[in-house]
């Protein structure tokens, strides 16, 4: 049966009624020289970009430079609406273009700016569009040049805002874990003080949003749906923390808002991804599916939508998590070139655990995952090499098990867990969407060694609090090995029914 429509009831229900006017984003102060109806536009744009909704901001953005063509930090505000610093998108040509409809030159357009404060403020964006170097080493002159009028300005909570996600896009996509946390902590305390604040709490969470930190952002996530409930971001956003805390019926609900009240028009897409993975940690395999085909069939011919990354990952979870071994979906891959590496890995992956269960062989996935890693190898830019090696790993490791070699399985698992545990932590669902140390603990309880294995899905569980499949293993190596006390916490950690 399919309770996607009762889902979406409920959870617009908990939202409260639709604004009938103003979205509501939150609340700042940030004081400008432009008249009221231009600021009026500007702060609503500045309120869309703290929650990451760029379009909305750019729109806000423009419609303050119409109604004021040179009110400077609207321009501003446009330029930094072309970077994504938690999504390493930077996109440096549109936004010198907004700039420079300001005036043409950085010296041209700090003249605009009557106040010593927004002049910093258009001085920092200059560095980070207009600096010298690469990116890592623009990002880091701005984020410079951000601590710098935050301090100048200590009143003012935007300067510290910008600041603490300024921190966050230094690692270039990567969780620095020292700076994160130098970011949550300004987040945190600006929390205190705004508490209606929403890039507070949003940056909040993307600074915890890994299992170890998440009870720190877990404050945040239960403010920012209702500081900014118009905003669909900041209703995915939560998710960020309670998929780290493993609190699954929360990341179905909170997805179900930010996908939008129509959920006949879904498509293949971050929310509908994370909604989808969640529903499968429930043990709900059946509604994941509904929502893949029909996310899928919204899609159609759509090449961006139907082989896009949330499609792809949609699959190999379903296939993965759902034990969907045989069938159209786990015949044939999805990936295209246009998908990352670890993306296209996880597609060959799927693919090719799936005809090992089947009783098949994995010879064509194993080709692929073997190209991928030759071509990471080549390349020598990938933000997260490791990704590619531990899946070709655990493919290869799962092949040799089912042939029979079980050493050389055991001992080509163990490589692939030394390259995952050498990742950043991800935030989300995984790309390695077979987590090394539950495939490890399933094979060393088919091998009759539940006490191993017991420790093996223990150490998948401190990565994936209250993965369903862990889960699962972690109950029956308890019972196999009599631990009593270990399998009754793992059964009443399983969602109600999904403990087969």
């Amino acid at each position: 049966m399919n309770r996607l429509p009762a889902l979406l009831a409920a959870a617009l229900l908990a939202a409260g009624p639709l604004a009938a006017q103003q979205p509501r984003l939150g609340t700042i102060d940030f004081p400008t020289s432009a008249g009221p109806a231009a600021e009026a536009a500007f702060v609503r744009g500045v309120l869309y970009l703290h929650s990451f909704e760029y379009g909305s901001a750019a729109a806000a953005f423009r419609e303050a430079q119409q109604l004021e063509p040179g009110f400077a930090m609207a321009y501003w505000g446009e330029a930094m609406t072309y970077d994504h610093p938690l999504w390493n998108e930077h996109d440096r040509p549109a936004a010198q273009g907004a700039l420079n409809r300001l005036a043409p030159t950085p010296a041209e357009r700090q003249a605009r700016a009557p106040t010593d404060r927004e002049r910093r403020y258009l001085a920092a964006v200059e560095l980070l569009y207009n600096g010298q170097g690469t990116k890592a080493r623009r990002d880091t002159l701005y984020s410079g040049a951000m601590q710098a009028l935050s301090a100048a300005y200590s009143a003012d909570a935007e300067a510290e805002a910008f600041y603490a996600l300024s921190l966050l896009g230094l690692s270039q996509g990567e969780r620095n874990v020292p700076t994160y946390m130098r970011a949550g902590a300004i987040a945190l305390a600006l929390m205190q003080r705004y508490p209606d604040h929403p890039g507070a709490a949003h940056y909040a969470i993307h600074s915890f949003d890994d299992p170890d930190h998440a009870p720190l952002g877990l404050p945040a996530a239960r403010a920012y749906s209702q500081i900014a409930p118009d905003a669909p971001h900041a209703q995915h956003m939560t998710t960020h923390i309670f998929l780290a805390l493993g609190m699954w019926n929360e990341v179905v609900s909170q997805n179900v808002i930010a996908s939008g009240p129509d959920s006949s028009k879904w498509m293949p897409g971050h929310y509908t991804e994370w909604l989808h993975y969640a529903l499968l940690q429930l043990g709900r395999t059946a509604e994941a599916d509904s929502l893949r085909a029909l996310v899928m069939r919204n899609a159609g011919t759509n090449e961006r939508r139907s082989r896009g990354t949330s499609a792809v990952m949609m699959r190999a979870a379903q296939i993965i998590n759902g034990a969907e071994w045989t069938g159209p979906l786990a015949s044939e891959g999805l990936s295209t070139p246009a998908n990352t590496r670890g993306v296209r890995a996880a597609d060959a992956f799927a693919t090719g655990y799936a005809a090992l269960q089947r009783g098949g062989s994995a010879t064509a996935s194993l080709a692929r995952l073997d190209a991928l890693v030759a071509e990471v190898n080549g390349a020598g830019d990938d933000t997260q090499p490791g990704t590619v090696s531990a899946i070709a790993k655990a493919l290869a490791a799962t092949s040799a098990f089912q042939a029979g070699r079980r050493d050389e399985a055991l001992a080509l698992i163990v490589e692939a867990e030394g390259f995952e545990l050498a990742l950043a932590v991800e935030f989300g669902p995984p790309t390695v969407v077979k987590p090394t140390h539950e495939l490890h603990g399933e094979m060393l309880l088919a091998m009759g060694r539940p006490a191993e294995a017991q420790r093996e899905f223990e150490r998948s569980l401190a990565m994936a609090p209250n993965r369903l499949l862990s889960l699962r293993g972690l109950a029956a190596a308890a019972a196999a090995d009599g631990d009593t006390a270990a399998g009754a916490r793992a059964e009443s950690a399983l969602p109600k029914g999904a403990a087969e």
